[in-house]
């Protein structure tokens, strides 16, 4: 689940065009399609080497009970890119050695001293956003030949995976966020009481607040087959050596255990074993250990994924641990965990909040 992989991304070089890209107009539409194609322009005679190369790098499996993939690469020829050109992922892969269509393309955008970079080896990748449609992302990857754009894009696997994972983020955000159907009532009462706040929409309710346990639970569409919960929880007094995975999966499976129940109370959530995956992640500026994986009912009635961020924050010395999980058995799994994910990081302490914020929530 390598999108929910995040990592600290170095930056990638934009190197000069010489066409005019007009990501300055205000009158672009939304760019269209689904968040996890990404459509690449690239020669059909030179396209089962590029896919051999990038299909490990975008389309890995993620943790879901079934087999999903983070991105779907789909080629199309150079002569179709008016279909595609208002498409939210495109990709155009070039050999500066080759003498076709798409290579002849490349080299006709790229001024003289791009194209020695490229060939110097120095550089190959070149990223746009919003050239046709709001939103968009284009990524440009040329190199003089084969084997050195296979060294250049395993070396930087991460970051074009993480560009276009933060785009595509940002788009769901977008699409989530609207603050005339925002529970502000709830966002404040976290902050008033709790020294914290995260983005609520109007259709979660509170299931649990229990400040004793330092424990909020938030359901959307409970009791369907497209379920999400989101919980806040919160350890006072904490020493920042708590942050480690072991204390993660045993402080989640308490909480779970005890807030997380069947209608009857002899079910419970846990974590299941299998398949757990811990990375470091820059929360909001903030050291975090981000982990995923799949939760289960004891007695295996439900299961579904789940995403985490615990972190220490030393100016309350508190470490808080942030936690979304889906139920939803009849549909996808990948869209809606990464609504989970993108809404777990728009969490923020008190201190971290604009005044302007602070007043527009406690004005409720």
């Amino acid at each position: 689940m390598n999108k929910f992989l995040p990592v600290l991304i170095l930056s990638l070089v934009t190197i000069s065009l010489q066409f005019y890209f007009s990501s300055c107009e205000s009158h672009l539409k939304p760019a269209i399609g689904k968040e996890d194609e990404i459509f690449v322009i690239a020669d059909s005679t030179e396209w089962e080497k590029y896919y051999g190369l990038f299909s490990q790098i975008f389309e890995k499996e993620i943790i879901t009970p079934q087999p999903e993939v983070l991105f779907y690469l789909n080629r199309v020829n150079l002569d179709e890119i008016n279909k595609y050109k208002k498409r939210k992922n495109l990709m155009i892969v070039a050999l500066l050695n080759s003498n076709n269509s798409v290579s002849n393309y490349v080299k006709s955008i790229l001024d003289s001293s791009s194209l020695e970079l490229i060939k110097s080896g120095k550089e190959f990748v070149i990223k746009k956003q919003d050239v046709w449609a709001k939103d968009q992302v284009l990524v440009i990857l040329a190199a003089s030949s084969f084997e050195e754009l296979q060294i250049r894009a395993l070396r930087n696997k991460d970051n074009l995976l993480y560009y276009f994972q933060k785009a595509s983020d940002e788009r769901v955000m977008g699409n989530l966020y609207n603050p005339q159907y925002e529970r502000k009532e709830l966002e404040a009462k976290y902050l008033k009481n709790y020294g914290w706040t995260i983005y609520i929409q109007a259709d979660f309710v509170e299931a649990v607040d229990n400040s004793n346990e330092k424990f909020v639970w938030l359901r959307r569409s409970p009791d369907t087959d497209m379920e999400r919960w989101l919980f806040i929880h919160w350890i006072d007094s904490a020493d920042v050596d708590m942050l480690n995975n072991d204390f993660i999966i045993n402080e989640r499976n308490n909480v779970t255990k005890r807030f997380l129940k069947s209608i009857d109370d002899k079910a419970y959530v846990e974590i299941a074993k299998e398949n757990i995956v811990h990375s470091e992640f820059n929360l909001n500026g903030k050291y975090s250990i981000f982990t995923q994986g799949l939760w289960r009912m004891n007695d295996y009635s439900m299961g579904g994924p789940f995403v985490n961020y615990t972190f220490f924050d030393p100016d309350t010395k508190r470490l808080y641990m942030l936690d979304g999980s889906v139920f939803s058995p009849r549909y996808e799994k990948k869209s809606l965990i990464q609504q989970v994910d993108v809404n777990l990081r728009t969490f923020k302490t008190l201190k971290e909040l604009p005044k302007d914020k602070v007043e527009d929530l406690l004005g409720h």
